[in-house]
């Protein structure tokens, strides 16, 4: 008897999400078509030139961004930003600055700070809970 294995497919969307990339800035093939497991680890490993462009210049999706501007994706619709942003887009942000910006990256400063804290504290827990 032998077993046999179907090949993993997913959603463009997903497919879009593991390589970082917006999906309607995609090609029209990329966005119709399923992507098996195989030509997702391909375009990881040697993106084409589409990919490589989408991931230099955008439009970027809100995970993207957000890490980009050093904020969380809540930040981000606080700060009224709700569409996809290119790197064009990210860096005039970043220079300008905006009071929004400012607020968010010293709150997102404090929840890493407290999440540091409590895995300190966890783990010297657990090292005195060891014999």
């Amino acid at each position: 008897m032998t077993s046999h294995q179907s090949t993993q497919t997913m959603k463009p969307a997903t497919a879009a999400k593991k390589l970082g990339v917006y999906l309607e800035a995609t090609p029209a093939e990329f966005q119709e078509g399923v992507v098996s497991r195989a030509e997702l680890n391909a375009l990881q490993a040697d993106p084409p030139q589409w990919l490589q462009d989408l991931r230099r210049n955008g439009p970027h999706p809100r995970p993207v961004v957000a890490a980009k501007l050093g904020v969380s994706i809540a930040g981000l619709a606080r700060g009224g930003v709700t569409e996809p942003l290119t790197t064009e887009q990210i860096d005039a942000l970043k220079k300008d600055l905006p009071e929004w910006l400012q607020k968010e990256r010293a709150t997102q400063a404090e929840v890493r700070k407290e999440a540091a804290r409590v895995k300190a504290k966890n783990a010297e827990r657990a090292d005195q809970a060891r014999p």
